[in-house]
């Protein structure tokens, strides 16, 4: 391979070591181009994607990202560069090795170390970040409806406890209505303005009584 071409692959491996969440390393010795392709298709299915590498030239690359993966890289080896579950990924591997004997899952390098053959069999050993997950949210959920029944209870007992408390205090007595003063309203009828009788009216002037203009004689004959 010319040097300009191994550089450019270098480069590449390179690139895709540093944006991949994990590495699995497995040596597929034996196993067909068509056995190969089948083992991509079913890594795909767990967002990993599988690559045939020269040893030296993948040596070289994780060196420069800042990998020492020298141990596992021997013989022909395949790396997985894992986007997704890291556990799910080294699942299919495992469950492939059932159906090509000679596939080796070599080990592999996840969340910042190193994994020998036996600690990347372990990791698929593993349940996948969505069992766990899913667990994890059902002992959430549990627990919060424990939370919930354990409020209720103590509400509850909080109420009868409160309940039995004011048993215990004096009943007060009721305060009874005024009786009504009988003698109120006569009161009122004391109190209120008496209506002003009717002026009597004035008596009329009388007539003036007119003087007699002569004196009676006792003949008869008036004189003056």
């Amino acid at each position: 391979m010319p040097r300009t071409e191994k550089l450019e692959r270098v480069a590449e491996l390179k690139r895709r070591i540093e944006g991949s969440a994990a590495l699995l390393l497995a040596e597929y010795r034996g196993l067909t181009v068509s056995d190969i392709t089948e083992l991509r298709r079913t890594l795909r299915e767990t967002d990993a994607s599988l690559t045939v590498v020269k040893n030296t030239l993948m040596q070289r690359a994780a060196a420069e990202a800042g990998l020492e993966l020298t141990e596992l890289l021997s013989g022909p080896s395949a790396v997985a560069f894992v986007d997704g579950d890291a556990v799910s990924a080294a699942k299919k591997i495992k469950a492939a090795t059932k159906q090509f004997p000679t596939l080796v899952l070599k080990g592999g390098y996840v969340e910042g170390q190193v994994l020998s053959a036996d600690e990347a069999n372990r990791l698929a050993d593993l349940e996948s970040r969505e069992v766990m997950l899913s667990k994890i949210a059902g002992l959430f959920k549990g627990e919060m409806a424990r939370a919930a029944a354990t409020f209720v209870s103590a509400q509850s007992r909080f109420l009868s406890l409160l309940e039995a408390y004011k048993a215990t205090l004096p009943t007060e007595p009721e305060a009874e209505a005024p009786e009504a003063d009988e003698s109120e309203p006569e009161a009122r009828e004391a109190e209120a303005p008496e209506a002003d009788a009717p002026e009597p009216e004035a008596p009329e002037p009388e007539a003036p009584e007119v003087e007699a203009s002569a004196t009676a004689t006792p003949d008869g004959n008036g004189k003056e």
